[in-house]
């Protein structure tokens, strides 16, 4: 594993685009075998936070060395992020074994950071076993997750009911294991149930049987269950052309970015301001075509 001082660097200059960024992503890949990557997703509150705690803990109990990216809602007024959840894992700062990244999402909707692809790309790489990637929080839009983690993971609480209805045509598909957490309250059970008998026959026979793991992630029940489901699925992962289109996607947002890379928006406001206080026929079609051709 690389030292943890250089991991941090690397990805300070991933993340903010500075220096010799370019260079540490084209030589990704070239030494060193590929970590697992684990998403964990789910709406705000379900706990997210402490279930990756726990899977935290059960890696390491199982000697295996482990990256966290938590992406986090971003502040208001400076787009880093606000790191409240991080108090959670706080006990693992210290473990030479566990490397814990907090990271902005700065608006983005896909429930992800600007530059998460490519930290992930790199990180994975840096001699990890696993490598878990925590989600905002945001709902339905984070579906992002599946073109980047080879295991989704979706956290749902009995409180959901009938919102599952609402998220079944998004977030519901790209998941590989779903927990119910919180099941020690009323309706789990139940919840449980239906949870099963949502799923299409047809989505069954592409996928297999789709393991439904209840824990209690605040009493730290079911939490072994859940590490040995990611285990168990890691052995038989496929990529599917839902995961090809996802990473298509990204790819596309890099290129985008990187003919982008000269347009600042300050620059770019400077010059509509005065385009368009001097010419009273302003269009803004041609404003940009100017940028373009």
């Amino acid at each position: 594993m690389e030292e943890i001082k250089t991991i941090a660097r690397n990805i300070s200059l991933i993340e903010n685009r500075i220096g010799e960024y370019d260079s540490i992503l084209l030589n990704t890949g070239t030494e060193k075998k590929a970590a697992t990557i684990v998403g964990i997703t789910g709406a705000p509150g379900a706990g997210k936070s402490t279930i990756v705690d726990g899977l935290i803990a059960e890696m390491v109990a199982d000697n295996k060395t482990v990256a966290v990216l938590c992406v986090d809602p971003s502040s208001p007024f400076n787009m880093g992020a606000l790191l409240g959840d991080r108090i959670r894992m706080n006990q693992w700062y210290t473990n030479p074994n566990v490397y814990i990244r907090s990271m902005a999402s700065r608006k983005e909707l896909g429930g992800l950071s600007p530059m998460m692809i490519e930290v992930t790309e790199y990180i994975k790489y840096c001699g990890f076993d696993y490598v878990i990637v925590e989600t905002v929080g945001v709902g339905q839009n984070e579906v992002e997750i599946a073109g980047l983690a080879d295991i989704t993971v979706l956290i749902l609480v009995p409180e959901g009911g009938d919102e599952i209805q609402t998220m079944k045509s998004g977030i519901m598909e790209i998941a590989d294991i779903f927990v119910v957490n919180k099941s020690d309250r009323p309706g789990a059970d139940l919840f449980s149930r239906n949870l099963h008998m949502m799923f299409p026959p047809t989505w069954l026979k592409s996928k297999g049987e789709v393991p439904i793991i209840k824990t209690s992630a605040e009493q730290k029940t079911g939490l072994h269950d859940l590490y040995s489901a990611i285990v168990e699925v890691t052995r038989s992962i496929s990529v599917s052309d839902k995961k090809y289109w996802l990473l298509a996607d990204k790819v596309y947002q890099l290129i985008q970015s990187a003919r982008m890379h000269d347009v600042q928006k300050d620059a770019l406001f400077t010059s509509l301001k005065e385009s368009f206080t001097k010419d009273p026929n302003f269009n803004i079609f041609r404003f940009a075509k100017t940028f373009t051709a």
